[in-house]
């Protein structure tokens, strides 16, 4: 593991956040009925040069976002040095946020 200080641990927290923002407006515009229906959401690693996307339902999307810590990311995305791998879910990881940038997810997602 890096040795990452606690100002890029938020950093990495409000990238993160960030994009949970676009996929919370993604979801927003989804049908009455199409909540089972695969959508394309941004994958929400702290890489801010990824664009890339992950296929789920608004279902499965808004059970990972039921924890403000929680992000979903492609395998490879994830960053050991601030994050746990809590589920594997085919496609994507869900990861959850430690120390300096889980409080940073917290603070985004109850001011948001």
């Amino acid at each position: 593991m890096l040795d990452v200080d606690e100002e890029t641990k938020r950093l990495i927290g409000r990238n993160e956040a960030l994009f949970r923002e676009v996929n919370e407006a993604l979801a927003r515009g989804l049908w009455p009925g199409e909540e089972e229906r695969p959508a394309r959401f941004r994958c929400e690693c702290a890489r801010l040069d990824c664009s890339q996307t992950i296929e789920l339902t608004a279902a499965a999307y808004s059970a990972v976002r039921a924890r403000p810590r929680r992000f979903f990311v492609l395998p490879g995305h994830e960053v050991p040095e601030v994050e746990d791998v809590v589920a594997r879910k085919g496609a994507y990881l869900v990861v959850e946020k430690r120390d300096a940038a889980g409080v940073v997810a917290e603070e985004r997602s109850s001011s948001g």
